[in-house]
Order: structure tokens, then sequence, then C-alpha cells
């Protein structure tokens, strides 16, 4: 008699440790769950596992409860961070899922970046006008992101600047309701929220974007090596290294909430090319350079933010600090 050919077991799953789903910390806006939604999927995908073993962990972060002044005048961008850093080093949560532009360039010791997927369209969207010539003589544009309303008064500087806080619906509400002529928004977010017929989207080539526009990055804390080794499967190398060189550049010119600049990163073979620019707040002033260099050489992007400073104005040196 034939013996049937045994069929070998399925190999066991792999499931993060202490078999319990991870616990993935994001804010709680739209646009945030859109991200930790992805990241949840790609990691997944990557592990081969079911998505019910990643534990979505919304919170309120303070920069989403405090809608009414600028960012720049009630602690910069750690409202968008210092509720999931706390929940991390408190092992609430076992990684923490941020739009990149909005992480500090300074983090705490304990966590590290260990993540970035690949980078979305960086531009930007201007909604209520074709192009930024178009744009009504004395229209209010709103923002409230330094490097937007610099960049736009130093093209336009007829135009009047009025402040605009919230995420995606709101500003679109506030324009609709007449608070705003025209506005700007990021297309990576409006792509990711599925408004992809809303405005006109801007050439990076002559607007540049905001250093780590339209990369999501994943922290953990640095001590917790098997959360590191899972999160590595979906590291994305090329945007990690732009935005690794965007914000050592950052670090390098030692800028606030306050101060703008404008970056484009783009890739030639194994090097990058960074252009950055940087304005005085009003617009008026503005200087440029450029830096070509191996993805990785750290000291690159410190030597173009030395230049940018030696090269700026007072009137733009005088909001930076230098790293």
């Amino acid at each position: 008699m034939n013996t049937p050919a045994h069929t070998p077991d399925p190999a066991p799953q792999p499931v993060p440790a202490a078999n319990r789903p991870l616990r993935l910390g994001t804010r709680r806006s739209p646009l945030a769950m859109a991200q930790a939604e992805e990241t949840r999927a790609r990691l997944c995908a990557a592990q081969g596992w079911p998505e019910s073993m990643v534990e979505l962990c919304p919170q309120i972060a303070s920069g989403d409860r405090i809608q009414d002044r600028p960012l720049a005048e009630i602690g910069g961008k750690a409202l968008w961070t210092k509720e999931l850093d706390a929940a991390l080093i408190a092992g609430e949560i076992d990684f923490a899922v941020h739009s990149m532009k909005d992480v500090e360039t300074i983090r705490p010791a304990e966590i590290t970046i260990a993540a970035v997927l690949p980078r979305a369209d960086v531009r930007d969207v201007l909604v209520g006008a074709a192009t930024i010539a178009a744009i009504p003589q004395g229209a209010r544009v709103g923002t409230s992101a330094p490097r937007r309303a610099a960049q736009m008064l130093h093209a336009r500087p007829d135009l009047a600047i009025v402040p605009f806080r919230g995420n995606v619906a709101t500003r679109l509400a506030k324009l609709q309701a007449g608070e705003a002529d025209v506005t700007l928004l990021a297309a990576a977010g409006l792509q990711r929220l599925g408004e992809t017929g809303v405005g006109h989207v801007l050439p990076a080539e002559d607007w540049l974007p905001a250093p780590a526009q339209g990369a999501i990055g994943i922290e953990c804390l640095a001590a917790r090596d098997d959360v590191r080794a899972l999160l590595a499967s979906i590291d994305h190398a090329p945007t990690h290294a732009a935005i690794r060189a965007e914000r050592a550049l950052l670090a390098g010119l030692g800028g606030t909430c306050h101060s703008p600049i404008a970056v484009l990163t783009t890739a030639d073979g194994d090097d990058l090319v960074l252009r950055a620019a940087l304005y005085s707040p009003d617009g008026a002033l503005r200087t440029e350079a450029s830096a070509r260099f191996a993805a990785g050489d750290d000291a690159a992007p410190l030597a173009l933010a030395a230049q940018l400073l030696a090269e700026a104005p007072a009137g733009i040196a005088a909001f930076f600090h230098g790293g």
C-alpha cells in the first residue's frame, strides 16, 4: 500500500513579540490616520501578518487642540510630537508615525527614526487661483507656514497674509467661508485623503517645498531592537537618505518655526542634489545655494548650511542661529 506523501505543515506565521498586536501611535486627524493605515498595511504586507497584528492608537496632539494661533507662537513642531513621544517612552505604544515635516530637528535621545516610507509628491497646491500671477491684486493668502508666507510675499508683495490653521478639511472650509482668497496645501496630504481634484499644483523647481514634505516617518525607542528590525523591512532607503540630508541641513541652519526655509532634493545616480532657499519672513530678501554629494554624507548638508548663512544678508541670518 502506498503511503500518502506527507504535506509539511505551513511555516509558522511570524508575529510580534509577546504574541500581541504591535501598538502604532498616531495623531487622530484624518490625514494622520491615513498615514497610519498606510504604515500598517506596508508593515503587515512585508511581514506576512494580518492587519490585526498592528493596533492603531490615536491620540489628540496639542497642535490639533490649539488652532487659533500660529505654531511658532505656542511651542513649534513639538506640539505635533510630544504626546506620542511620551507614549513611546512610557511603553504605551511600540512605534509612532509622523509627517516628517512636522518633526523637530532635535529629537529625544531615546527615540530613533527607524523607517521612512517612499516619499509622495513634494509639491504645494495653490487653491483659489490657477497660478501665483493670477491671484488678484491685494488678495488675502491664508497660511500659518512662515515658508509659504515668505515665498508668497517674495513673489507677490502686494498680497496680504492671514493666519490659517487646521486640517485640510478645516482650511478648505475656511477658504469657502471667505476667510481668505487663496491658500496653499501639500499635494501629498491631498492625495492621501483622496482629494486629487483640489487646486493647481505648483512646480517644485519654481516653488521649493518644505524640508521633508511628502515623507512619512516611523519612530520607535532606540533600545527596541526587535521593533527596529521589523521596521527595517519597510524603510525606503532613497527617501530616508533625502530626509536625512534635509534634516541635517536644518540642524546646520539652526532654524526655528519662525525661519522660512524651502528645500528641494533630487537624486542623480547615487548622488543627491540639495537646493535650498532662505527668506526673510516678509519675503523681501532671499538667498539660495545648492550642493551635490553622495547619499549618506552628513557633512555636505552642514557645509551647505554654513554657505547659506555666510551668504545671507542680516535680514535673513537673524532668523537662523547656526548648528
